[in-house]
């Protein structure tokens, strides 16, 4: 054997060996394991990760916490997951940021197909259209009316570029052939609360943010983004937006799990494992429907179908961003 390759064959060994006694061991002794949400604590996915860090703790037999790092549309705590140590002691959860990003931003400091393990997909969260309480309009039709009597004057709220409240805007507006004069904000609080006050017209924003308003009466509700009526008490008589006219109409705000790339594949699948079993808890579930949003059960669950649906959403959303000429650097 040549001399040198003889002297590093030992270290190579014990570097495989120690990659995998950390992929063993994971998780590590009183080492807690981070949920990075990019955005800012209180918003949906701030919410949702926290229901899932109380799930998860069983299952890994760890502390799991969440932990914000919020800032330029998601990518700043994107990014630092995928510069973070690869020992499944740090994961990302994110929404349908992760498939628009590409297109939206110019200098992307990463590669979302390349530089994260994907871990399994969590949930759905259906868009709901609403508009201020004092619009004429009482149903998707009388809406269409409405709007085709304003042409020019109708106002759509957003909370800022890459927010799937803009996003859904987007489709929304391509779809109806109409354009209206989108209002971004900065984040949906701001928005909602002028949508309330009646100084904007109209939103298209999940359910995680609707639902309550609608209950009780603050906004008109007049459609769902997804395929099929859903069954939430709140939302139950609102029509499909395929219902109404608009064929192939299908927006959902989805949230899937990752972990930053060369983390190793036994880690994943522990990872993979805990996530399948935190997804079934019935108390998660619960809370889950109370926000509006559906636990995901099918094959999106396996790493692999959860990268091939990212793939999928990127070719998707494309596209849109670039009709609509919205960028960022």
């Amino acid at each position: 054997m040549n001399p040198l390759l003889k002297t590093l064959a030992p270290v190579a060994l014990a570097a495989v060996a120690t990659v995998g006694a950390h992929a063993a061991d994971f998780p590590v002794k009183d080492k807690v394991v981070s949920i990075v949400v990019p955005f800012a604590a209180g918003g949906p996915t701030d919410r949702v990760a926290r229901d899932l860090a109380e799930a998860l703790r069983k299952p890994l037999g760890a502390t799991v916490v969440v932990e914000n790092a919020a800032g330029a549309g998601g990518t700043i705590g994107a990014n630092k997951v995928a510069k973070a140590q690869p020992d499944g002691h740090t994961v990302l959860l994110h929404h349908i940021g992760m498939s628009t990003q590409p297109a939206l931003y110019r200098n992307l400091p990463y590669k979302t197909m390349d530089d994260f393990e994907f871990l399994g997909m969590v949930n759905d969260v259906p868009m709901t259209v609403i508009g201020r309480s004092t619009l004429p309009a009482n149903n998707f039709a009388e809406l269409r009316t409405w709007m085709n009597a304003n042409k020019g004057k109708v106002n759509l709220a957003n909370a800022g570029l890459g927010a799937a409240s803009h996003l859904c805007g987007l489709m929304f507006m391509e779809a109806m052939q109409f354009d209206m004069t989108t209002v971004p904000y900065k984040g949906t609080g701001p928005a909602m609360t002028d949508l309330l006050g009646g100084q904007v017209d109209l939103m298209c924003d999940q359910t995680t943010n609707t639902s309550g308003q609608i209950e009780a009466k603050k906004v008109k509700a007049f459609a769902v983004t997804t395929a099929k009526r859903l069954s939430t008490p709140a939302l139950k008589d609102l029509p499909t937006l395929q219902e109404v006219g608009m064929k192939n109409f299908e927006v959902t705000i989805w949230h899937g799990m990752y972990a930053p790339k060369g983390t190793p594949a036994a880690t994943v699948k522990k990872l993979n494992d805990a996530l399948k079993v935190a997804l079934k808890d019935p108390e998660f579930i619960k809370k889950q429907e109370g926000l509006g949003a559906i636990v995901v059960t099918d094959k999106r669950l396996e790493p692999a179908e959860h990268k091939k649906f990212v793939a999928a959403e990127i070719a998707k959303w494309g596209p849109v961003i670039k009709k609509a000429g919205v960028y960022a650097d």
